[in-house]
């Protein structure tokens, strides 16, 4: 249907929504310090961190990611299968926010949301941009078209009547300097040169910022990067170090990234949503002292199909065994998206078993003390989609945990 309407009258519709949803919910985010995460990797984690951080310094924080939807303590997994709904959720969600007490709210703002208006009627006091790699260029019409997009999101902090207006952004990034760029009273750049001397490894972290220590049960030099983001953002906010540095310590796993299966096996087992090339060969690149057994699939079905290709060159390179899988088809041939994958494979061959949870059990049935099993593409997605609108519940940390329990972890 959507395809049937001009793109003009489209554009109206959804930015008249989102601004009746503002009036009719009286437009909460002026009752609430308004943090806005972009960029295309990391805005879930960074999300959680810079929540770590607020709650660690004492403040009731909502949260809307997609992961999850929370207020305080009280929490809800996000089962849109979208980061920023519509019809109303974003402001209806605030509202609540402002009702339960919350002074902080840190929304994961995406593309897509930006594309929609999603963000419109939402007064924010800060912008993170973590990154921007090649995604949704099939939807967006290009890469500067999926930039724009983003940098909407800058304009909107711009032209906030919140002050102080807070923009950090990722100065090693091609497109950080562009969101430095816009106007706002608080311009915080942060590097990865900013942490040196740092350690990462496939369980944490260890970086030094601003001559103090911080340490994180978080692997990789992917997160220690959204790690400088929330504590960049939480000096612009005038947190303590110590806050910041108990509250990323302390920090809890994050779901569906880069999160362990823990069943008593003598290998690991790792589900992560990594679903660009970029993602990938970071997270591959975290574990590559083991021998990885990876599980993958590719962008859902009907877009991106160019990193396809790209994606089974990178499983090429670090997997000693890759099995591909349906991950997402919507109404393309599940088979064929596989095949685009495995065009990629040069050095290896890969193994392809269209049904995921027969792939998963495969990949652990592999597996030999010290091994890694990387499942990736879904992270805490709630569905495998399918052909006309259809959905299967599927979560891939259950599905392990099933197949773990089966070959006698317990």
């Amino acid at each position: 249907m959507k395809r049937l309407i001009p793109k003009p009258i489209l554009r109206a519709y959804h930015f008249c929504l989102a601004y009746l949803g503002a009036v009719i919910y009286r437009f909460p985010s002026r009752e609430l310090i308004v943090i806005g995460i972009t960029g295309t990797k990391g805005k879930s984690t960074t999300t959680e961190m810079v929540r770590a951080i607020l709650a660690e310094a004492g403040h009731t924080v909502a949260v809307v990611s997609t992961i999850r939807f929370a207020i305080g303590e009280t929490s809800e997994r996000n089962l849109y299968k979208m980061t920023m709904p519509g019809r109303f959720f974003l402001q209806r969600f605030l509202r609540r926010a402002v009702t339960e007490g919350a002074t902080h709210a840190v929304i994961e703002m995406t593309s897509e949301g930006a594309r929609q208006y999603r963000h419109k009627g939402i007064d924010i006091n800060a912008l993170v941009f973590t990154n921007l790699a090649p995604e949704h260029l099939e939807s967006h019409g290009g890469m500067e078209a999926y930039a724009l997009a983003k940098l909407s999101l800058a304009e909107a902090l711009a032209h906030s009547t919140k002050r102080p207006r807070i923009i950090v952004a990722n100065a090693d990034d091609p497109y950080g300097e562009r969101f430095l760029a816009v106007d706002a009273d608080i311009k915080a750049p942060f590097s990865l040169a900013d942490a040196e001397p740092y350690t990462a490894d496939d369980h944490s972290a260890r970086f030094v910022w601003q001559g103090q220590l911080f340490t994180m049960p978080l692997p990789g030099i992917f997160n220690l990067k959204n790690a400088l983001a929330a504590v960049t953002l939480g000096q612009a906010l005038g947190i303590s170090v110590a806050h910041m540095q108990k509250a990323l310590r302390n920090i809890p796993p994050v779901s569906g990234r880069a999160e362990r299966v823990e069943k008593g096996q003598q290998f690991a087992v790792v589900v992560d949503y990594a679903h660009t090339p970029d993602s990938l060969r970071a997270l591959y690149e975290t574990y590559s002292s083991n021998r990885i057994i990876g599980v993958l699939g590719s962008t859902g079905g009907g877009r991106d199909t160019w990193k396809r290709p790209e994606m089974g060159k990178i499983a090429d390179e670090f997997c000693d065994v890759a099995i591909l899988t349906n991950e997402d088809p919507y109404d393309e041939d599940p088979q064929a998206i596989v095949m685009d994958l495995d065009r990629g494979f040069t050095k290896h061959k890969a193994h392809i078993i269209l049904d995921r949870r027969e792939a998963i059990a495969a990949a652990l049935a592999e597996a030999r003390d010290g091994d890694v099993v990387l499942i990736t593409g879904k992270g805490t997605d709630p569905y495998i989609m399918g052909p006309r609108g259809s959905k299967q519940v599927w979560s891939d940390k259950v599905v392990a945990e099933e197949e773990l329990a089966q070959l006698g972890f317990k």
